[in-house]
């Protein structure tokens, strides 16, 4: 699954009134802050990402500058024009392609739009984003589902399960996976390309919960609340 949102960078600069190195050229103060965008281009908190790193010019004493929380504002100090390498990560160690931020001081303030592209997103993560828009899936859910599900909706509580898979551990995350393959229906949207059958096999693995039919949520959930993590 390939789902698209947009990303605004604001940037804020002004004239600050110590001395350059470059007499030509005035200190200035600036920062970036993050947006999620929504459909009708609402500004939204960016809470999509675990974590955002900048990359400065090399000549900054600390170039490589990390946040985590949104609005992930940088703010520095310096007196020339240079191009930022934005990484946008999901996960501790998964991340979007990189934006490339053109820093410069024709105007005190100006935004930028990106779109960026998330591949195969978790089921939490997957939740956080259709705050912001549909996602390709939603199209595929059976619309039974809607009616059908509103029993099992209230024995199963759908965050939790997403949140326990999250935690799991390798080994377990396979024993899950192949729990799900056998009792999936055509219904189940799933996308994977975990080998169940090599535990060092690296992939992701994506389900959307609410196209589950009823028997494997039952197991899934009994499978989880045994679980110790």
């Amino acid at each position: 699954m390939l789902v698209e949102r947009k990303i605004k960078v604001v940037t804020e600069q002004h004239v600050i009134d110590k001395p350059s190195p470059v007499a030509e050229f005035p200190m200035r103060q600036w920062s970036l802050r993050l947006h999620l965008l929504d459909e009708e281009g609402n500004e939204r908190p960016a809470d999509v990402f675990t974590k955002v790193v900048y990359h400065l010019h090399p000549t900054f004493e600390n170039p490589v500058q990390t946040f985590t929380k949104p609005p992930f504002i940088c703010s520095n100090e310096g007196w020339g024009e240079f191009e930022i390498g934005i990484d946008l990560y999901t996960t501790e160690k998964t991340k979007l392609a990189p934006i490339i931020h053109d820093l410069n001081f024709a105007k005190e303030r100006y935004e930028v739009t990106h779109t960026v592209v998330f591949k195969n997103p978790s089921q939490a993560l997957q939740e956080r984003l259709r705050e912001s828009g549909p996602l390709p899936s939603d199209e595929d859910r059976p619309k039974k589902k809607g009616i059908a599900g509103k029993k099992s909706a209230q024995k199963y509580d759908y965050e939790k399960i997403a949140d326990a898979l999250e935690k799991l551990e390798e080994e377990d995350l396979l024993r899950v996976i192949q729990l799900i393959n056998e009792n999936k229906t055509p219904d189940t949207y799933i996308r994977s390309d975990v080998e169940v059958n090599n535990l060092f096999e690296a992939g992701e693995f994506s389900i959307d919960l609410y196209t589950m039919p009823d028997t494997l949520t039952t197991k899934l959930w009994d499978h989880l609340v045994s679980y110790p993590g």
